[in-house]
């Protein structure tokens, strides 16, 4: 899963389907939530699936009204089609996801 910059974030939020996860070093939630965005990147193609350090990319969190993490945003075409907020399991993302195709 590939951490952006904020060049690469506007080319990657173009694709079909995007799950860009808001997040920060520092942030415990940040931390459990990734291991299951690894497995679930790992287990579907159907999904981009990128990690954007809001410490690091302060601009595009204020852009995207992200004030609380981790904040995971579904893009299609370049627009935000649903957000979520906190540590989700692994079947609460991935019926997520579902409902987002």
């Amino acid at each position: 899963m590939k951490i952006l910059n904020e060049s690469e974030f506007k080319e990657a939020i173009n694709g079909d389907l995007v799950l860009v996860d808001f997040f920060a070093d520092w942030c415990m939630p940040c931390k459990m939530i990734a291991p299951i965005l690894e497995q679930v990147a790992a287990a579907s193609d159907e999904y981009g699936i990128y990690k954007l350090n809001v410490d690091d990319n302060g601009p595009i969190a204020m852009k995207y009204n992200v004030r609380s993490i981790p904040t995971l945003i579904i893009f299609k075409n370049g627009k935000e089609v649903d957000r979520k907020l906190g540590f989700m399991s692994k079947p609460q993302l991935e019926g997520w996801l579902a409902k987002n195709k």
